[in-house]
């Protein structure tokens, strides 16, 4: 069933999208994992939505796939809640890590925290930690999962549940929290004591590398705490970005 998403008509996807705005995520789920079996995989940080979509699916009774990207920077925090969920759910987490001879050669030529330099070092440092680790394992999938949510940014909020994802050779991107707000899902962690990670009781709203991310003050954008040290850019690391979108980042000064 590789790459099914090929070969459902373009036209097929749009219908789907306007039947799937009013389908549960439970069901959207459902459906995804009934379509294409193991050539889908639910993506996660292990930020709160994320793990909210695997207790959705653990109390359908579905079975899917789960991945991570681990950059090797990630918070000691992130990696105990990945072992709680495991235990909690009794699954296993596919962990995919960045090529080592392009971490090395990009450690060796730019430093450890090449980041700090600009919005190009941050976007090289984020395609060789994350971005590539994940197409990598996109290459082989018909539909990954994601916890996007149209509330979470500006770039966000015309969010589909279902999508073709034309940066991944047309795989489906299934996004069943798009029209869920932070409110719900903190609502849905507290009826259903899911785990969450221990950095958001310090303030943090969105959690990815250690250096890249701090709690945000009152008042600011949920997304503000990621590269704090930028302005007027985009809040992303390029997963969810398009081919032009990295471009213009990637050659931003």
């Amino acid at each position: 069933m590789k790459n099914n998403a090929t070969k459902i008509d373009p036209w097929k996807i749009s219908e789907l999208s306007e039947s799937f705005e009013r389908l549960p995520a439970r069901d959207l789920l459902a459906w995804t994992f009934e379509t294409f079996g193991t050539d889908a995989a639910i993506c996660t940080s292990f930020q709160v939505d994320g793990v909210v979509i695997i207790d959705i699916a653990y109390r359908a009774g579905l079975k899917p796939r789960i991945f991570t990207i681990d950059s090797g920077r990630l918070p000691q925090e992130t990696h105990a809640l990945i072992q709680e969920v495991r235990s909690k759910y009794e699954i296993d987490v596919e962990v995919y890590s960045p090529d080592a001879d392009d971490l090395m050669d990009m450690v060796t030529e730019n430093g450890v925290n090449l980041f700090y330099g600009g919005v190009p070092q941050r976007m090289r440092c984020c395609n060789i930690r994350k971005v590539a680790p994940l197409n990598h394992v996109l290459n082989g999938l018909g539909a990954w999962v994601t916890g996007l949510r149209r509330g979470q940014s500006k770039n966000r909020e015309i969010t589909p549940k279902i999508q073709i994802d034309s940066g991944h050779k047309g795989i489906l991107k299934i996004n069943p929290l798009a029209d869920w707000s932070e409110e719900q899902v903190w609502e849905y962690v507290k009826t259903n004591d899911v785990p969450t990670n221990a950095l958001y009781k310090q303030g943090y709203t969105s959690i990815g590398c250690a250096p890249c991310t701090r709690p945000i003050e009152p008042g600011e954008d949920t997304r503000a705490g990621r590269w704090w040290w930028e302005s007027d850019t985009l809040k992303e690391c390029g997963i969810h970005l398009t081919e032009k979108q990295i471009k213009e980042l990637t050659e931003s000064r």
